[in-house]
C-alpha cells in the first residue's frame, strides 16, 4: 500500500510538472500555427507513455539509486572498512586512506555515462553528421573516461575538503586553452558532450554519492560539501572529447608523416 501511494502521489505532481510543456505545444500550434495536430491520438498516447515512464523513473529513483549511493558512500568511508584495507589503525584518517571512494568513484562515473541514453543519442548524430569521422563507441568512451576523472577528482576534493572554485577555475582554463587548439569540428561537440553526461542515468548515484561521502566524513557539510560533483560529471568531458580530438589528429599527422617519409624513401633508393 505504501508503494501504491507513493506512485499515486508522484503521478500526480508528474500530471502538475507536464501539464505547463502540453500547455505550450498545443498553444503554439493551435493559436499561433493555427493548424492541428498532427497525430492527435498518437501523440496523445505518447505523452500518457511519458507520464508513467517519469512516474516509475521518479519513484525507482527514490526507492533504490538515491539509497543505493548514499549506502555505498556510507560503507566505503566507514573507518573499519578503511581500517582492513589500510595501514591506518588508530590514526586519523589521510585524503590517501578513501582510496576505494576514488576508485569506486571512477567505475560509477564511468559506467553510468557509457549508459546515458543522452549520450547514446547525441553520439549516433554525431556519427552521421560527421560521416563516420566520430564514431558511436569512440565518443562514448572518451566522454566516459572525463566524467570518471571527474567524478574521482570530484570525491577527492569532498575528503580533502578544499573549495570547489580552485577545481573549476582550473578545469576551464584548459578548456579555453584546449579550444583554441583542438579541431574546429569536435569543439561544439564537446561543449554540448559536457551537458548530456549530467542526466537520467549519471545525476541520481552521482548526487546522491556526494551527499553521503559529505555526511560520513567528520567536519564536511552535506550543503557546502556535498554538491558539486555535478560540474566535474559536465567539466571534464569537455576536456576528454577535445583531448580525443586532439590525439586523433596528431595520430593521423605520424601516419601521413610516416607515409610521406616511406615515399620519399623509396624514391630515392630507386634513383
Amino acid at each position: 500500500m505504501e508503494l501504491l501511494y507513493e506512485l499515486a502521489k508522484t503521478g500526480l505532481e508528474t500530471i502538475g510538472d507536464v501539464l505547463p510543456i502540453v500547455a505550450i505545444i498545443f498553444g503554439f500550434q493551435l493559436l499561433v500555427l493555427r493548424q492541428r495536430i498532427p497525430n492527435l491520438k498518437s501523440v496523445l498516447i505518447g505523452f500518457v507513455y511519458v507520464l508513467i515512464g517519469l512516474t516509475l523513473f521518479l519513484v525507482g529513483l527514490e526507492e533504490a539509486l538515491f539509497p543505493l549511493g548514499r549506502h555505498m558512500a556510507v560503507q566505503l568511508t566507514d573507518p573499519a572498512f578503511i581500517e582492513r584495507t589500510t595501514a591506518a589503525v588508530g590514526s586519523a584518517l589521510q585524503w590517501d586512506d578513501y582510496k576505494w571512494v576514488y576508485l569506486f568513484a571512477a567505475a560509477i562515473g564511468f559506467a553510468t555515462t557509457i549508459a546515458e541514453p543522452a549520450l547514446i543519442a547525441v553520439a549516433i548524430k554525431a556519427q552521421q553528421v560527421s560521416g563516420g569521422a566520430i564514431t558511436i563507441w569512440g565518443l562514448r568512451v572518451a566522454v566516459a573516461i572525463g566524467v570518471a576523472i571527474g567524478i574521482a577528482l570530484g570525491t577527492f576534493r569532498i575528503v580533502t575538503g578544499t573549495p570547489l572554485h580552485y577545481y573549476i577555475i582550473a578545469g576551464y582554463i584548459i578548456v579555453v586553452i584546449q579550444t583554441v587548439f583542438a579541431p574546429r569540428m569536435i569543439i561544439a561537440l564537446a561543449y554540448d558532450s559536457g551537458g548530456v553526461t549530467t542526466s537520467t542515468v549519471t545525476v541520481p548515484l552521482v548526487t546522491a554519492l556526494g551527499l553521503g561521502l559529505a555526511s560520513t566524513i567528520p567536519g564536511r557539510s552535506a550543503l557546502l560539501d556535498g554538491f558539486g560533483l555535478i560540474a566535474f560529471a559536465s567539466l571534464f568531458p569537455i576536456m576528454a572529447v577535445m583531448g580525443y580530438a586532439q590525439l586523433g589528429e596528431w595520430w593521423q599527422r605520424r601516419i601521413m608523416k610516416k607515409q610521406w617519409k616511406d615515399k620519399t624513401e623509396n624514391q630515392g633508393g630507386s634513383d
